[in-house]
């Protein structure tokens, strides 16, 4: 039996399946080839049958959140590709931390929940302490597996507990302490969990100056982060010793294109698609960064940006 015929036969509502579906419509970078089988998942129970179904029949599955940290194969994705839409909004408990008189609020969140509309009912209901992360371009779920920050404040400072499932369907909760929370990385990434939602502790603050935070951290993107065109954000990690995207302004790469994938011109380290950029234009342009930055600094920089889907059939050749 083929996919379709599998899930033709299971409960997860056929509206929310898609078949040779492009990808380029479901990634921040506008770039991807065609998945084998598309599918959104809303609850918890529909994530389980895929799972089951996935095991039982050896298909690959490919987990996405808002598609804001990566690039899609142009030969596509094999198998299924499931996009978590799973969300919550709940606060559950107030107290007050005794030694500062700060109230803490505790609030659930789903792992479909996108940042941005957090950050927005944050701010309705004046909550402080997730300002510096309102403009990360994802889902909450997609923020936690990378550990996203942004202005000096990552994930991990606000997260108390994560609930997951494994690829055999069992649900466990992991506490922030066995996340093991590192730059751009999390016991996610290796174990292969899925976040389902998440507990986070945010403290009660003034509307007025939650949102002229946000509203200056925004207009600090605005004039400094090439928001007008698609992208999978900051391309490249930031190095231990030194800032990559200063790196490769100094080596004179910005502006750089190969094909429609161009180094941006006013932020180094976000690689842009200005219009038709495949997957392989943003490779090479990758690949030539890495080069050069390595021949000017002997500096090796890696990709922030997560590659997934068939293997380039340039690569082969390599």
């Amino acid at each position: 039996m083929n996919i379709e015929e599998i899930l033709n036969t299971s409960q997860i509502p056929k509206e929310n399946i898609k078949y040779q579906e492009p990808m380029k419509n479901h990634t921040t970078f506008k770039i991807g080839g065609l998945a084998d089988c598309y599918i959104k998942v809303k609850t918890v129970e529909e994530l389980k049958e895929i799972l089951k179904i996935v095991n039982e029949n050896n298909i690959k599955l490919t987990i996405i959140g808002n598609g804001s940290n990566i690039l899609v194969s142009d030969y596509g994705i094999e198998g299924i590709v499931a996009e978590i839409n799973i969300k919550k909004y709940e606060k559950i408990e107030k107290t007050y931390n005794n030694t500062s008189n700060i109230k803490n609020i505790e609030i659930i969140l789903g792992a479909g929940n996108k940042v941005s509309e957090v950050a927005q009912k944050f701010l309705n209901e004046e909550l402080t302490g997730f300002e510096e992360l309102s403009g990360i371009p994802g889902t909450i779920g997609g923020a936690i597996r990378m550990n996203a920050g942004a202005h000096g404040k990552e994930m991990k400072d606000i997260v108390e507990t994560v609930t997951v499932i494994d690829r055999c369907g069992n649900i466990k909760i992991l506490k922030n302490e066995e996340m093991e929370f590192e730059y751009r990385k999390s016991i996610i990434l290796q174990k292969k969990y899925i976040v389902l939602e998440t507990k986070i502790k945010l403290q009660k603050g003034k509307k007025e100056e939650i949102k002229r935070k946000m509203d200056e951290l925004k207009e600090k993107r605005k004039q400094t982060q090439p928001l007008e065109y698609p992208s999978a954000g900051s391309t490249f990690k930031r190095g231990k010793d030194f800032i990559t995207a200063k790196l490769i302004d100094e080596a004179g790469l910005k502006g750089y294109k190969i094909g429609d994938a161009q180094i941006s011109e006013k932020h180094a380290g976000f690689i842009i698609n200005k219009g038709n950029a495949t997957a392989e234009n943003v490779l090479q342009l990758i690949e030539y960064t890495k080069a050069k930055i390595y021949e000017s600094t002997g500096k090796t920089i890696e990709p922030e940006v997560e590659i997934i889907g068939r293997k380039l059939k340039e690569e082969s050749k390599r």
